[in-house]
């Protein structure tokens, strides 16, 4: 199945796929004796609406997420990949999983199927959760506290901090490495931190750059808003600022620190993810996901982009994206590049079990995100883009682990 359905299709582009009714008169007698037909006007056939899907590709990465999520031996209720071009922001794969099958619709849909769907041990199959969840990023963020902390030059590329394990500041959190072994990473910087997905860095830069400027960079990065994308249902990123806490009276520095490592509240789609993940990648150019490569009419002429998203735009209600300019450096932009390349290509990198035999270098991000409810495991996040030194496609992938 492909990740938006048939009938996803037909709703967004009915206006070019249905074409135009022809016109026939037809002449007869008083006694219903036909005498002559004439085509008055003639029929248009609908437009070819080609997708930047390639349906092998699609298949695989099913596949794939369908196998990992089953696979989870926690107990996973679901997950979601995107895949993009890192320049065009054409969407190459799209997946969703728990998933449907569209043909129990046509019709109408059987109400023993329509109940199956809807019980809550199903884990809601008829959410796209590539667009339609959000999800806490974890330390696939922190690439955007290490900009803050770069542009507003409270750190360097070189600046050392010491990761004792425990941070002595607010509500004294601790670095998951001291979880684990009762000790911190010791002297570190930001491309270490980002290799070793060091919490203590990441809280000293918080703390250093204040939530204000983490928003600013979530902001320009695409993260607090919806990406666009042509499809219904799409729901907006949402980055941590003040105003997340005003029915509370306020920010903390506690509320800051575990915004800096990706929780708090941010909350993100995964094609959000995958877009910022490829303004990582490009450098900081803007783009806009897509699924569409053209749309050409019976007659053989192709439709503008303006023309197309305008009236896409139009057709879902989608305003004017409130984003604001890229600023950030590209000194910064090449630090967390490094930063990320090291996380599959450096021994301690926290995804370099998985890539040190890769044929292609990648540059990537893992993430562990809390789940808020009691007894729930957290999330799992991997971001990243490939070949490192002329990168084409991003991906962002999250696998639920919501499990008691």
């Amino acid at each position: 199945m492909i990740f938006i359905g048939q009938a996803g299709i037909e709703r967004t582009f009915e206006k070019y796929l249905r074409g135009a009714n022809g016109k026939k008169q037809i002449d007869m007698t008083v006694d219903g004796t036909i005498t002559g037909e004439y085509t008055v006007e003639e029929a248009e056939a609908g437009a070819d609406v080609i997708l930047t899907i390639d349906a092998n590709f699609q298949s695989q990465i099913e596949k794939i997420l369908k196998n990992t999520v089953e696979s989870v031996k926690e107990g996973s209720t679901g997950g979601a990949i995107v895949i993009m071009n890192v320049n065009t922001g054409a969407i190459l794969g799209m997946a969703s999983y728990p998933t449907y099958e569209p043909t129990e619709f046509v019709g109408g849909i059987k109400q023993e199927v329509w109940n199956s769907y809807m019980k809550e041990e199903n884990n809601k199959p008829l959410i796209n959760r590539a667009i339609q969840s959000r999800y806490a990023p974890g330390s696939t963020f922190k690439m955007v506290t290490a900009i803050a902390g770069l542009e507003t030059g409270k750190i360097t590329d070189k600046t050392i901090i010491n990761d004792t394990g425990v941070y002595p500041r607010a509500y004294n959190p601790t670095c998951w490495l001291y979880r684990q072994s009762r000790r911190g990473h010791g002297n570190i910087n930001v491309k270490q931190a980002i290799q070793h997905s060091c919490n203590y860095f990441f809280y000293e830069v918080g703390y250093r750059v204040g939530i204000d400027a983490i928003y600013k960079y979530a902001k320009q990065l695409g993260l607090d808003s919806k990406t666009g994308i042509e499809l219904t249902g799409e729901v907006s990123g949402r980055a941590a600022q003040q105003s997340s806490a005003a029915d509370r009276g306020g920010w903390y520095l506690g509320d800051t620190l575990p915004a800096a490592i990706g929780q708090s509240y941010n909350d993100f789609t995964p094609i959000g993810m995958a877009r910022y993940t490829s303004i990582l990648a490009n450098g900081g150019k803007k783009i806009k996901p897509t699924i569409i490569k053209s749309i050409t009419k019976s007659d053989g002429t192709e439709i503008s982009r303006e023309e197309i998203r305008n009236n896409i735009d139009s057709k879902l209600g989608i305003d004017e994206i409130d984003e604001e300019e890229i600023t950030i450096s590209e000194s910064t932009m090449q630090t967390v590049r490094e930063g990320m390349l090291s996380v599959t290509t450096n021994q301690g990198g926290t995804a370099y079990r998985f890539f040190k035999d890769f044929n292609v270098q990648v540059a990537g991000k893992t993430g562990t995100a809390d789940v808020a409810d009691e007894g729930k495991v957290p999330n799992g996040w991997f971001v990243g883009y490939a070949p490192y030194n002329e990168p084409e496609i991003a991906i962002a992938v999250v696998i639920e682990k919501r499990r008691k």
